[in-house]
């Protein structure tokens, strides 16, 4: 094995049905953010600024041709050469294996034992940061435990109810797991960010050993209960962090990007961000439009007023249109006149002229992809 490499495994399970219809055909990692990225985006880039080249991803099988328009062949993230290299396997076959007492892990084992790894990280989908997954690794490897998992101190509100919290002590070792449902939760509390970085030679001992004794298939709750089996120890994660599980969570993540601080601290670190290219030409703005506080992807029109709002590739708001506290996915046409507030409008959604959809901030409206709108809607209607 070469020293200090590592591999990376990807878990994309997990639905929220308070993100729906977001996520109807879709899973959270592929979730379109700030404008040009997707969610997922950010994970591939921690883990190719780490210089992993082979990627184990599990996905629901309705959600697998979403990823597969998004990733396409992984150029973007140099994942498409001999030695660079991501593997998509389907939820739904590991629980058929598991139903007809197969190895269920055997796909996961080989995938391993091929990497020639000695290192392997796994990320989970739904927590959004920019994380130097070097650094990670060095101090598992200074601290000498079978398990390492990063952690944010957070408050309250940015927790769901599944989320894993953790008892750190003052060297760093996790004393106690629990789930957040099951305790009190205080000002702050050491959120576990489902990420867990491994020697490859203990995970697959403890796959091999959790497929003979009934464990999860799924992996994110593999590796949360195994945290309590192993000596495991903690790493602070400080950079922004986003937990994005309900409509709320989402909303707000795109919205921090308006905000310098939280925008530079996730997308201009020394990390690099990448993405699927689009070759198309600049945002366009008239004489009419009137731009406050707002980001644009490429190729759009703007003939309106757009302000503190998001706004993806090919949009074409109308003059005399009101686009505020919003966000437009990709295709939206909004229609002369029409006036779109604390709203997210999925993509190909079309609003007719002088129509108003109004939302409120802490419950913003949202549109299905290719809806198409001719009469006002306000709150949840």
């Amino acid at each position: 094995m070469r020293t200090n490499k590592m591999c990376a495994i990807m878990g994309n399970l997990t639905r929220f049905k308070e993100l729906l219809p977001l996520t109807e055909n879709r899973p959270i990692a592929t979730l379109p953010f700030d404008c040009k990225y997707r969610l997922i985006d950010f994970n591939l880039s921690s883990i190719v600024n780490a210089n992993i080249n082979t990627i184990f991803m599990v996905f629901n099988d309705d959600e697998t041709q979403s990823v597969f328009d998004h990733i396409g062949g992984g150029k973007e993230w140099n994942l498409d050469g001999v030695q660079n290299r991501f593997f998509i396997n389907v939820y739904q076959d590991l629980l058929k294996q598991k139903a007809e007492h197969k190895a269920y892990y055997e796909k996961v084992i080989d995938y391993l034992k091929k990497s020639k790894s000695e290192y392997v990280v796994f990320m989970g989908s739904k927590m959004l940061c920019n994380i130097d997954l070097r650094a990670v690794l060095k101090i598992h490897q200074m601290q000498k435990n079978d398990m390492t998992v990063v952690y944010k101190r957070v408050g309250k509100d940015n927790i769901h109810p599944s989320d894993m919290l953790l008892d750190v002590a003052a060297d760093g070792k996790i004393t106690e797991t629990m789930i957040a449902k099951d305790t009190t939760l205080g000002e702050k509390n050491n959120l576990a960010m489902d990420i867990y970085i491994m020697q490859t030679q203990a995970l697959i001992e403890a796959l091999s050993v959790g497929q003979n004794t009934n464990a999860s298939v799924n992996l994110e709750t593999f590796f949360r209960n195994l945290v309590g089996t192993i000596n495991s120890s903690s790493y602070e994660y400080t950079g922004y962090l986003s937990n994005i599980y309900d409509v709320e969570t989402y909303f707000q993540a795109n919205m921090d990007m308006l905000d310098p601080k939280k925008f530079n601290s996730l997308l201009y670190s020394n990390q690099k961000i990448y993405t699927k290219l689009k070759n198309e030409v600049p945002t366009y703005y008239s004489d009419s439009s009137q731009v406050e506080n707002s980001q644009f992807a490429s190729g759009s029109i703007i003939e309106g007023t757009v302000k503190d709002s998001l706004v993806s590739r090919q949009a074409f708001v109308h003059p005399d249109a009101v686009v505020e506290n919003a966000i437009l996915l990709a295709n939206n046409n909004i229609g002369e006149g029409a006036v779109v507030r604390h709203a997210i409008l999925d993509k190909n959604v079309a609003v007719e002229a002088g129509v108003k959809v109004i939302g409120t901030p802490t419950h913003p409206v949202v549109l299905k992809k290719d809806s198409y709108v001719i009469s006002d809607i306000y709150g949840g209607e």
